[in-house]
């Protein structure tokens, strides 16, 4: 399993449209074999923004770099963009990847 990430640095003033350009965007993720699911964390605020985190599970860290060579990425990244010249984050977007190397998670308990 591959986990992908981005982090943003929201300015406090811009957190409702930011948040609501994804909420109300299409999105392409489940046309691409080996995702799995997608999050977007809303985190700590800091004194001059708000951190934010996309985070995508995928099967495989190949599954993951072909959806971001595929058509699917270039048209959610194209319509991403209002159009609009303010600002939302302070810089670009940090990407930080991981090879999941454990996972631990519910299991259900037998019926007794």
């Amino acid at each position: 399993m591959f986990i992908a990430m981005n982090r943003f640095k929201v300015l406090k003033d811009a957190t409702q449209e930011f948040e609501q350009r994804w909420l109300t965007r299409e999105s392409y993720l489940h046309e691409l074999d080996g995702f799995i699911e997608f999050h977007m964390l809303r985190g700590p605020e800091r004194e001059d923004h708000v951190l934010y985190s996309s985070h995508t599970v995928w099967a495989s860290k190949a599954q993951f770099e072909a959806w971001t060579r595929s058509e699917q990425f270039r048209t959610s990244h194209t319509r991403a963009s209002t159009g609009s010249n303010k600002p939302l984050t302070l810089g670009h977007p940090e990407f930080e990847g991981f090879d999941v190397i454990q996972t631990i998670g519910l299991t259900a308990k037998s019926a007794e």
